[in-house]
């Protein structure tokens, strides 16, 4: 039986549909049935991660340092 400290760190690969073995997705499921609070936890994370803006197209080398460049402007202040 997984301890929730092991879901948290398989939820991504849940949430994503990243490839699991058969033994894990199983062990997951078997967990999130009994623990409610891990059951939460991939449920919030679901609705985090269906809230972000999906963005396809990767930035290139100046949007990149752009948006850098604010964030350390704004660290300044």
């Amino acid at each position: 039986m997984l301890k929730c400290k092991h879901v948290v760190e398989k939820a991504d690969a849940l949430v994503d549909g990243a490839p699991l073995s058969k033994r894990e997705r199983f062990a997951l499921r078997l967990h999130l049935l009994i623990c409610h609070h891990c059951r939460r936890y991939v449920r919030q994370l679901r609705v985090l991660l269906n809230s972000l803006p999906r963005n396809p197209d990767a930035l290139d080398d100046a949007r990149t340092r752009e948006v850098l460049e604010r964030l350390d402007s704004s660290q300044d202040r």
